[in-house]
């Protein structure tokens, strides 16, 4: 595990002890869901650097975890692996209010509240912005060639080296040449992030098949979708570039019938 999120969680452990001690035990389940609101949503700053000591994160997936009703449809990245890092954390809450008696368990094994706590009202949702990040933004202007750009320049020398002996298939060569580029393990992706954390705002727009992962696809799976079809427009706008591929009069690639949409990973 990550030191940073190790350390994190340390943190709202004794956190939640010092604020059940104070309240004299009183409402154990309500301050645990407040203090996992407040404490685990992270902004991409705080949470990419976690990502990048621990990439086992980004298998995470959505499933029933993302409470955010305007995100449940199509959630970030940060937000799927934020949610996971809380529910985690809930359930280390609760087995402590339940050593200390504060909650208990009914013959079935589900938690009993107490009358007066199941009328208070939900804690407020955290929302979290990803399209901010000033780590994104130092990156930027430093010099010398980001890791991002290294693979994007990798594939797009692969791709002039094969256009050079089979140019009448130049989609197929970049859709090859893109897969071939990809970045699927999350090891691979976690450094991408740490670098960006802007990635952590990407969604799944659609592009994982709905059939694969049962139409919840981990969190690095999501990334790695967008960096393939990143990789995938500039091939085939180098394609364009050397007279290949057709082009519309907007510029954009003429790409054969059926494969008029952006790919699609499957």
């Amino acid at each position: 595990m990550s030191q940073l999120l190790t350390t994190l969680i340390s943190e709202v452990r004794a956190d939640y002890l010092d604020l059940m001690e104070l309240g004299g035990g009183r409402f154990p389940y309500t301050t645990a869901e407040k203090l996992c609101q407040e404490r685990l949503y992270l902004g991409a700053d705080q949470l990419a650097p976690i990502v990048a000591e621990d990439p086992t994160l980004l298998a995470a997936r959505m499933g029933v975890l993302v409470v955010n009703e305007s995100e449940q449809a199509n959630p970030s990245v940060g937000m799927i692996v934020s949610a996971n890092i809380a529910a985690a954390m809930m359930e280390g809450l609760i087995d402590i209010a339940l050593e200390n008696n504060w909650l208990s368990l009914d013959d079935d094994g589900r938690l009993l509240l107490d009358a007066e706590e199941l009328k208070l009202p939900e804690p407020d949702v955290t929302e979290v912005d990803y399209s901010q990040s000033e780590v994104a933004r130092e990156n930027l202007v430093r010099p010398g060639e980001s890791l991002l750009t290294r693979v994007m320049n990798q594939a797009e020398s692969a791709y002039a080296a094969l256009l050079a002996d089979v140019a009448q298939d130049a989609y197929g060569l970049a859709l090859k040449v893109a897969s071939d580029y990809a970045l699927f393990a999350p090891d691979d992706i976690a450094p991408l992030v740490a670098e960006n954390p802007l990635l952590l705002g990407l969604r799944a727009d659609g592009m994982v098949d709905e059939t694969l992962f049962e139409g919840d696809p981990p969190a690095g799976m999501i990334i790695s979708a967008h960096i393939t079809q990143m990789i995938l427009a500039q091939l085939l706008e180098m394609a364009v570039e050397q007279g290949v591929l057709g082009s519309d009069s907007s510029g954009h690639p003429l790409l054969p019938d059926n494969e008029g949409r952006n790919p699609v990973i499957h």
